[in-house]
């Protein structure tokens, strides 16, 4: 309806100007061109994410034997062969490290395969670990990409679920969410309910990473937060189960090809983080130590009580092996800070990570580039900066591993 009170002419400009919905769809557009443009700047279209290769003293560590038994193996010609660089040093691929792990493996004396390939045995239940939390920026993505890639360093057959729409998990995993994942083939296909369903073996995706499989996220998982209430009122999710059934039943048609699984959940509390931690079999909160950021955990921890409680009532099962809080961009140095830790850990006790997951310059200088502290070379960063991050990632790594293995019964 036209206000007289205003004249033709300001109400002829006023038509002129964008709605909000089409300004913020410029800017989303513009965004998106640039985004794609320092990405194919960094990695070519026609190029494909490429892991180092490791030393002979990095690759005998991960094998947990020593460079010189390496070296014996080599010259006696068993086992793949290194790269030989320039400098004369010896060089390994991650895929050339799990091939001397079996090798090894088929000829142990006095200690256990497991100790070596460390794949779970008969008996040993996939394992599942959600990283999640309520509030962004908490280091949710960096800590799933770090762990995933860590536990397929050690040998493990991992594989990564990105289920956060903004697919931030499969971009650090080499995989353009905008461009290279289409119309159903993200974890949305495996859980939908209609007919276009596939099952997961048919979403999973190799990585540049050994051992290390992804499936990949994008708007698309959106879906199911809308199309979960029509199912839930129209009774159509029963005929594939429950929905907080149903990434677990996805899980279960891959659970024999893998040992763990890290899922990357979506900073909110809607259908898809339930049905994720409903899959889980053990649960990591990442925790920015700073009253603000536990206020909103404070909050995150009710509210997932109260939904998970409306689960458990209706059927679903809900026994962690653990659940863990872990403390990242810590700065010990921080009065605040570390001040906030102690309230948790009086609060928490061992609920919460021995380790923490410090502030570093070096973890930010290689996600500019997409990438993992564990994909770029020590020389590539300020060594002692590049030391201290590294030695804080695999002490929290390791920490976790650790609960993975008691899980297990592994000593």
């Amino acid at each position: 309806m036209r206000d007289f009170n205003v004249s033709p002419a300001a109400e002829h400009a006023r038509k002129l100007i964008p709605s909000v919905d089409e300004i913020i769809g410029a800017q989303a557009d513009l965004l998106s061109s640039q985004l794609q443009a320092m990405s194919e700047a960094l990695f070519p279209p026609t190029s494909k994410k490429v892991l180092r290769k490791f030393t002979s003293g990095e690759a005998a560590r991960l094998i947990s034997i020593s460079d010189s038994t390496l070296r014996k193996m080599t010259l006696a010609g068993e086992g793949p062969q290194p790269y030989l660089a320039s400098n004369g040093r010896r060089l390994y691929t991650l895929a050339q490290i799990n091939e001397i792990r079996q090798l090894l493996a088929e000829s142990l004396r006095g200690r256990d395969r497991i100790d070596v390939v460390p794949h779970r045995r008969p008996g040993e239940h996939l394992q599942v670990v959600a990283v999640t939390n309520f509030k962004g920026g908490s280091g949710k993505t960096t800590t799933s990409a770090h762990l995933a890639q860590y536990l397929a360093l050690q040998g493990y057959r991992v594989l990564a679920v990105d289920l956060d729409p903004q697919a931030s998990l499969s971009a650090l995993l080499g995989v353009l969410p905008e461009t290279e994942v289409l119309a159903n083939q993200t974890l949305y296909a495996a859980i939908r309910y209609d007919d276009h369903k596939k099952s997961l073996k048919e979403v999973i995706r190799t990585t540049y990473f050994d051992g290390l499989d992804l499936v990949p996220g994008n708007l698309e998982l959106m879906e199911f937060e809308h199309t979960t209430p029509k199912a839930l009122t129209s009774g159509g999710q029963m005929r594939d189960g429950l929905f907080f059934t149903r990434v677990a039943k996805a899980l279960d048609d891959v659970a024999d090809q893998y040992d763990i699984v890290v899922i990357d959940c979506p900073p909110q509390l809607g259908f898809l983080t339930l049905s994720g931690l409903c899959a889980a079999t053990a649960m990591v909160v990442t925790v920015h130590p700073q009253m603000l950021d536990i206020a909103s955990m404070s909050q995150f921890l009710l509210m997932t009580r109260d939904l998970l409680g409306v689960v458990r009532d209706a059927g679903g099962e809900l026994k962690y092996d653990f659940v863990r809080y872990l403390l990242t961009r810590f700065e010990p140095q921080d009065a605040p800070q570390t001040k906030v830790a102690a309230l948790l850990r009086n609060m928490f006790d061992d609920f919460v990570l021995t380790n923490t997951m410090v502030k570093s310059a070096a973890v930010s200088d290689a996600g500019l580039t997409k990438q993992t502290l564990y994909e770029i070379g020590r020389e590539s960063l300020t060594r002692s900066t590049y030391d201290r991050a590294m030695e804080s990632l695999q002490a929290v790594n390791g920490e976790i591993e650790g609960l993975i293995k008691a899980a297990w019964g592994r000593a």
